[in-house]
């Protein structure tokens, strides 16, 4: 795990859009995983300015979401087939038929998901997953006990979650959706690197029990300790509780320009 702490969340999400954009001028066909909620949103802003005003190519890259809300339709504001195309899609010049969202108002729902499971691997693989991390420490929509295995499902969210995310439903949790579908945690472990985006003091206990904590499924994100390419941009909030965080500054700071970003 690579711990990545910059001054502020603006810087956080450039040097992590530099790293996606290094991947697709590496691989125009690349696959990436996508997140959304607050913590991305930078990210995809510089995306598309880079975009716009340095041509990044996104004509061949293929998509596919973590999660979505389970009983929202695509045209709900809240939705995140809605927000994506709001934050992201509509800004670039990405297929269409490259993006896959997961769909909350499917009939068969484990039949659906087996067979986002199943367009996942016929795409290859994920390149890169980004992931944001709720307060509880869960990715995805993996809330704590999920089991650290787990491929794509319906998933009941915690009221932890329900309050986070009452934000974005004018402050009344009873707006929420109870359920969701989201991508395993085994799902999201074998994406080829994994780029975690935290900022802020309210995620601070949270990046603290992931990094330094034991592995649990109490703490969801915490698997990504086992990850062989995971890394964690944060900001000096977000970084507040770490014990070894002038360390992470240290190691970060000695790495050669070629591996830090583009």
């Amino acid at each position: 795990m690579e711990i990545i702490i910059s001054p502020d969340q603006k810087q956080s999400n450039i040097t992590a859009a530099r790293l996606i954009a290094r991947q697709i001028k590496e691989n125009p066909q690349s696959v990436l995983g996508m997140a959304t909620g607050s913590s991305p949103i930078g990210m995809y802003q510089e995306l598309i300015r880079m975009h716009k005003e340095e041509e990044l190519d996104f004509s061949q890259v293929t998509t596919f979401n973590l999660d979505e809300y389970v009983g929202l339709p695509k045209t709900h504001d809240q939705s995140y087939y809605y927000f994506m195309q709001e934050k992201l899609f509509n800004h670039i010049n990405i297929a269409p038929a490259n993006v896959h969202i997961p769909d909350g108002m499917a009939a068969d729902m484990p039949a659906y998901c087996a067979e986002y499971e199943a367009k996942i691997k016929q795409a290859g693989g994920i390149d890169i997953q980004v992931l944001g991390i709720g307060s509880d420490g869960h990715i995805g929509f993996n809330e704590p006990t999920s089991s650290l295995a787990s491929r794509t499902r319906i998933k009941t969210l915690t009221k932890q979650t329900l309050e986070d995310n009452s934000r974005f439903f004018d402050g009344d949790e009873s707006l929420v959706p109870r359920h969701c579908i989201t991508m395993g945690i085994g799902t999201i472990m074998e994406a080829r690197m994994n780029l975690l985006l935290a900022f802020g003091e309210g995620k601070a206990k949270a990046i603290a029990d992931t990094i330094e904590g034991p592995i649990t499924s109490m703490v969801p994100a915490s698997i990504l300790q086992h990850h062989e390419q995971a890394k964690v941009f944060i900001d000096e909030d977000a970084a507040s509780n770490l014990k070894l965080k002038d360390y992470y500054k240290w190691v970060y700071s000695g790495k050669p320009g070629w591996q830090k970003d583009a």
